[in-house]
């Protein structure tokens, strides 16, 4: 490594909050390490952005399995390799973004391995939510030209998410008839974004008229209010009125769970899909005999391989996709604001820290 590399890295990084506090609620902690030495065939990556994802709240309220206090947070990250040990590596100074997730390579199924997602974890033992970070070189992927570190930071885990959701398991194509619940959050986003570049049709539902009014600015044929209870109704209007519509939906992706087929049995057609990665609103989804006879198929659809995400990057890449970002902070120190705004949800698209690179030193509760 370079003499003139920084020898130390500020990260936010997880703690333990006191037995007292109620209701739970760990600790961020800007704080400064060492930065290690590195191994052969692992890079050193200076962090220009990083993306919160839900999980970094549950982290947060205890709710995610394998918390390791003293880590650190995020799983997205983007940046440019600054170090090698390979003399003359092709990546040197070149704009990369790391892989989210280990253990899932190229099975077309599921993880070959034990899986884990990065930031505030166990396995694997690094985040993103840091100036620079050591990682493995076969686990990162070139940034595609058309998109800055704070675009790109904003895809790898919502994009793989969503491309093994939507094109993987629905099998989404030109002329399908698809609807996306919940949009607003990044993975529902991308989902939309990648669908209609399919050449999808793409209704979507939200409890915000404004997210529904702004998911059709970006291409949506249309949405629905979920909180109405005649929601599926509404839907099903939708539909009659589009010409392509008539047949139903094709396909549905889904991050809340519940009763979803028994409210649109009627509008997904005959082997149509309901693609779940997600149960924000209920831990279980009904599926009944009426949908077996209707050969609907219900599929559960968590992240992606690696080979999904090259896949992905290089259809994002050529279609010129760019991640819809919500809020923009900037600087580490800043990593509690982010914190409040994904916690509150009201967001519409990815909340993404803006990494400064400065010579002070920092160690303080956010």
């Amino acid at each position: 490594m370079s003499s003139k590399l920084p020898r130390f890295t500020k990260a936010v990084t997880v703690k333990k909050a006191p037995a007292e506090r109620k209701p739970l609620y760990h600790d961020a902690v800007v704080e400064e390490r060492s930065i290690p030495s590195l191994k052969p065939g692992e890079i050193l990556v200076r962090i220009g952005a990083a993306a919160f994802n839900h999980r970094d709240v549950w982290i947060r309220k205890g709710l995610y399995p394998r918390i390791a206090f003293g880590s650190v947070f995020g799983s997205d990250g983007a940046g440019t390799v600054v170090a090698s040990t390979t003399s003359n590596d092709s990546l040197l100074n070149k704009r990369v973004f790391l892989t989210p997730s280990r253990g899932w390579e190229q099975h077309p199924e599921a993880p070959e391995t034990d899986f884990g997602i990065l930031g505030g974890v166990q396995f694997p033992s690094l985040g993103t939510f840091s100036e620079y970070v050591v990682v493995e070189r076969d686990q990162v992927i070139l940034s595609p030209d058309h998109l800055d570190d704070v675009h790109v930071s904003a895809w790898p885990l919502g994009g793989v998410t969503a491309w093994r959701a939507a094109i993987v398991n629905a099998r989404v194509q030109a002329g399908h008839n698809v609807l996306i619940t919940g949009i607003g959050g990044g993975v529902a986003l991308l989902a939309l974004q990648l669908c209609i570049a399919k050449g999808a049709t793409v209704y979507v539902t939200s409890g915000s008229p404004e997210k529904i009014q702004k998911a059709v600015a970006l291409g949506a044929r249309g949405g629905v209010n979920y909180k109405d209870k005649d929601w599926p109704n509404q839907l099903a209007a939708l539909l009659a009125k589009d010409k392509n519509g008539r047949h139903g939906l094709d396909a549905i992706i889904d991050s809340a769970g519940g009763d979803l087929l028994g409210q649109t049995g009627k509008i997904l057609r005959q082997g149509g899909r309901l693609v779940c990665y997600g149960m924000t609103a209920s831990p279980q989804i009904t599926f009944t005999m009426r949908d077996v006879l209707k050969n609907q198929q219900l599929i559960g659809s968590t992240m992606g391989s690696h080979q999904d995400l090259i896949d992905a990057t290089k259809f994002l890449a050529e279609h010129k996709i760019v991640p819809i970002i919500s809020h923009v902070f900037e600087g580490l120190e800043s990593a509690e604001q982010g914190f409040e705004t994904m916690n509150r949800g009201d967001q519409f698209g990815k909340i993404v820290i803006k990494v400064s690179h400065d010579a002070g030193k920092a160690k303080a509760k956010l």
